[in-house]
């Protein structure tokens, strides 16, 4: 199976919160790059197009929206910092 990412992805094993609507569902990080990321969720039913992935051990937030859905995961795309 080729891998058509432009940047590879390393396993990690960390907390992180998807937030949105001044809520937040917890996730799991399972794997992360400079672009993007996939997280475990316990239902991927209610989490938005958009929102905010924050990984508190790494002192991250960053703007993302989904690529793809499964029963228990998603991936996600990193979306551009916006221009100043």
């Amino acid at each position: 199976m080729d891998d058509k990412r432009r940047s590879s992805r390393h396993r990690v094993l960390k907390a992180g919160t998807i937030a949105f609507g001044g809520g937040g569902i917890s996730c799991t990080v399972r794997n992360l790059s400079d672009r993007g990321a996939a997280l475990d969720v316990e239902s991927p039913l209610g989490i938005p197009e958009q929102f905010e992935l924050m990984i508190a051990a790494d002192a991250l937030s960053r703007r993302c929206h989904v690529i793809w859905r499964t029963e228990k995961r998603i991936g996600v795309a990193f979306s551009a910092p916006a221009a100043s």
